[in-house]
């Protein structure tokens, strides 16, 4: 993968999670160093330019000797890692170098090519910083997760050596990487940008969108194991009401529901919301992933530095760095995603639940009657999960606290709206493996023989996974067993199933 090329959602999960090697090439080094050379020309002039020789924040009023402004940049690092909490997925902060290099390589951020040069280094060496997860208000970027994600190239801060916090020095003497040094601007530009939130954010996206094809196809054993009307899918009822993702969502459920033999009541005229809407609920978050893919894509191949550099010699201060619209997108994609755990768990509840399974054992419970209990307590389950993400769904984008003695009077809460995210879709890939277990199992009470040939195909991979019902036992291990698939097939590459 080339620094300074466009990027995609799926660039940074391949540099992130399956360490794709980065190149940059003798074009982007150039593009960088003729922005440094404007650097260079304010350093030489007495006019006061935000962050190369200047305070920062509150502080931008105070002008710094030319003898200390290395020491300006590498403070800002030192002063700013102030992050707390449990550290971030080695994935996303490997998404974060690669994202604020390529924002860097762009040529608008005055800093020299060996600080891109030194980052890809890091990414290619497969060395990881610590970076606590909490700390960021989204405004002036992600200041704090930055900074402890580049402490390390100076030779500061901490890495993660076999899944332990050690000094990078260590690990850096070890492997044998010399630190660099900061010179003017540099230490401002790396940290200045919204490449934390957007890393968690484009994982999140593009997982998403994973998870919600195989949800699609579970969903479609639900259907099949409560014998749902397929003329709910009919292509008719979609055309009349276009939206994209219903369409598609429709069009799939009505190819893999084709050839189904499973009797119906006919007396029952239509099917509860959550077997005839499918298309229109699970198509509405299809719409949602893609306008934030799109938003995304925009803000990984965008320029979150400030000061910018520009050619014509210009350096000029504006709010780039401010990460509202990945806050906002995270806060849309958070309630679609909630919204989809929760027709999960309905499904969830009538399959087991012999009000209205269609003729279900209650619980699917095998043995004897009333001695075992079946998949009763996943429901529970699946509706604490649910609970959980409604709470976690409350927009973090909606609230702001002043900071920097109020010159940064307005923040977007971005990294709190992409931390919440990530819990939501962690804790949807729980709900889908419950739906996914009862569904199969449903089915395969029902009659595998009679579903339609595509279903059946899908609920046996699930079942090959579970095994037989028969008495009680810990069926907790079989969920296990059955989210770890999940997890490997939504963070994968490939075909689903």
């Amino acid at each position: 993968m080339e620094i300074g090329a466009h990027i995609t959602l799926e660039d940074v999960v391949n540099v992130g999670r399956f360490h794709e090697r980065v190149e940059i090439s003798e074009d982007t080094r150039q593009r960088i160093e003729k922005s440094r050379e404007v650097v260079r020309g304010i350093t030489k002039s007495e006019k006061a330019v935000y962050g190369v020789n200047t305070g920062f924040g509150a502080l931008s009023n105070i002008k710094i000797s030319q003898e200390k402004l290395n020491d300006l940049q590498k403070n800002l690092l030192m002063s700013h890692a102030a992050g707390v909490g449990e550290p971030l997925d080695a994935e996303i902060v490997r998404g974060m170098m690669f994202l604020r290099a390529a924002s860097l390589s762009k040529g608008f951020s005055g800093v020299r090519p060996a600080i891109v040069e030194k980052i890809v280094e890091f990414l290619n060496a497969g060395i990881v910083p610590y970076v606590p997860s909490r700390g960021s208000v989204g405004a002036s970027g992600d200041l704090a997760p930055l900074a402890h994600t580049f402490l390390p190239i100076l030779g500061e801060g901490y890495v993660l050596d076999d899944g332990e916090r050690v000094p990078a020095k260590i690990v850096l003497k070890k492997l044998g990487i010399h630190p660099i040094d900061l010179k003017e601007k540099e230490g401002l530009a790396l940290v200045n940008g919204t490449q934390a939130m957007s890393s968690i954010v484009s994982f999140a996206i593009r997982d998403s969108i994973r998870l919600l094809e195989l949800a699609t196809n579970v969903a479609a054993i639900s259907f099949e194991a409560l014998r749902g009307k397929r003329d709910a899918f009919d292509p008719r009822v979609h055309a009349l009401r276009p939206h994209p993702g219903q369409m598609e969502v429709a069009k799939k459920l009505w190819r893999l529901t084709d050839g189904t033999q499973i009797p119906r009541d006919e007396s029952k005229v239509q099917d509860a919301y959550t077997l005839r809407a499918i298309p229109q609920v699970y198509g509405a978050v299809l719409d949602t992933l893609e306008y934030a893919k799109s938003v995304m894509e925009r803000e990984i191949n965008s320029v979150t530095d400030n000061p910018l550099i520009f050619p014509e010699g210009d350096a000029i201060s504006g709010g780039n760095f401010h990460g509202e619209p990945v806050a906002l997108v995270a806060d849309f994609l958070a309630i679609a995603l909630t919204d989809l755990g929760n027709m999960m768990e309905r499904r969830i509840d009538r399959i087991l639940n012999p009000k209205t399974s269609e003729g279900l054992p209650a619980f699917l419970a095998g043995g004897e009657k009333g001695l075992n209990s079946g998949y009763m307590l996943f429901q529970y389950t699946a509706a604490a999960l649910c609970s959980e993400n409604k709470v976690l769904a409350n927009p973090s984008s909606a609230d702001t606290i002043p900071t920097s003695a109020y010159q940064e009077d307005h923040v977007s809460m971005g990294m709190t709206s992409a931390l919440k995210l990530k819990e939501i879709l962690e804790n949807l890939e729980w709900i889908l493996s419950i739906e996914a277990m009862v569904s199969s199992r449903a089915l395969e009470i029902r009659g595998l023989k009679s579903a339609a040939p595509a279903v059946r195909n899908l609920a046996l991979q699930f079942l090959e996974i579970i095994g037989k019902m028969g008495r009680d036992r810990l069926f907790w291990e079989d969920l296990r067993n059955l989210t770890d698939f999940v997890r490997k097939k939504v963070k994968g590459k490939g075909e689903l199933v």
